[in-house]
């Protein structure tokens, strides 16, 4: 029985022979089936052990076909429970590869990465294989590598990666940071600013998301670690908590309009305001722009007579209204 089948091709041709002719002996069953004896006293064997054939004793001995639903039906009732045990086989192996499967698949969505230097050696990868979009959470304090020394933006700026940076207030206060910014923004990054970020996170393609695991007052206490997490669920999250949080920034700009220059705002004071929107203070503004608080005041004064109110509050109400920033 190579195909598994109950008879095989030569069982099956003999037993439908025999019941034809009722009764024969086996020099009659060759004659009819035109087979050698010897192979139709084989098959005679085989058929006589599965109680499909029935032979009357003698030197020359008679056989007779018998019923094959009572030789068979046990053999049949044996093979449908093996067949049903199978299955349920299959299917317990089936779920525990499924569970198995899903385990692994989420070891692949989020891989942990310990310390600064792999931190930052990841960013930087990540950046250079960019194609489309990167997005960005910058909190004070970096915790991989300084606003300066992400090199690689400018590389990926250059191949028409698109950047979107959301910086916290506390960042721009930072000495030197609101420079690296305004490097960043003149090569094309699009940046704004919040007072606070929930977390500090970088977006990939919008495929890979990088998220530091430690709180912020726990950075000094040990290596640093991140996720680094794939699609799934969570990466959608975190890409929806980004774009809420862009929606709601302020932008910082520093390349005026043709509609701003006819209103008589320059680089400096639209770059200004925007800081002045942030909430960032009078002092640090003036801190990083190299100019006096006094000449913060004299220009924010400048500019709400131009939009002719007579508070800061108005000034940032108008300025969004006509698109200064």
């Amino acid at each position: 029985m190579q195909d598994g089948s109950l008879l095989d091709a030569g069982e099956e041709q003999a037993y439908r022979l025999l019941v034809g002719l009722s009764v024969a002996r086996s020099a009659e069953l060759a004659e009819v089936a035109k087979l050698p004896q010897h192979e139709v006293d084989e098959v005679l064997q085989r058929l006589q052990a599965k109680g499909l054939v029935a032979a009357q004793p003698g030197d020359d001995p008679v056989f007779r076909p018998l019923p094959p639903d009572v030789a068979l039906g046990t053999t049949l009732l044996r093979r449908q429970e093996s067949l049903e045990s199978a299955r349920q086989a299959v299917a317990s192996l089936s779920e525990e590869f499924r569970a198995n499967a899903s385990r692994r698949d989420a070891h692949h969505l989020v891989e942990v990465i310990v310390g600064a230097k792999a931190l930052r050696d990841r960013l930087r990868d990540l950046q250079e294989s960019a194609r489309e979009e990167i997005l960005w959470f910058c909190r004070a304090n970096p915790l991989a590598m300084q606003g300066a020394e992400n090199t690689e933006e400018y590389g990926a700026l250059s191949r028409g990666v698109r950047y979107r940076a959301i910086y916290e207030r506390a960042l721009l206060e930072t000495p030197g940071e609101l420079d690296t910014i305004a490097e960043g923004v003149g090569w094309g990054e699009e940046a704004r600013t919040l007072p606070t970020l929930p977390v500090r996170l970088a977006i990939v393609d919008r495929a890979t998301a990088v998220c530091p695991l430690v709180r912020d007052e726990a950075l000094g206490i040990g290596e640093p670690t991140a996720a680094v997490i794939s699609q799934g669920q969570l990466l959608d999250a975190l890409l929806a908590l980004f774009e809420t949080h862009w929606e709601a920034a302020t932008p910082v700009r520093l390349q005026a309009s043709d509609a701003e220059i006819t209103e008589g705002l320059d680089d400096s004071e639209r770059f200004l305001l925007s800081l002045m929107v942030a909430g960032v203070p009078d002092k640090s503004i003036a801190s990083q722009l190299g100019i006096s608080r006094r000449t913060v005041q004299r220009r924010l004064d400048r500019m709400m007579a131009l939009a002719g109110v007579d508070t800061r509050t108005g000034l940032a109400f108008q300025a969004a209204k006509r698109n200064w920033l």
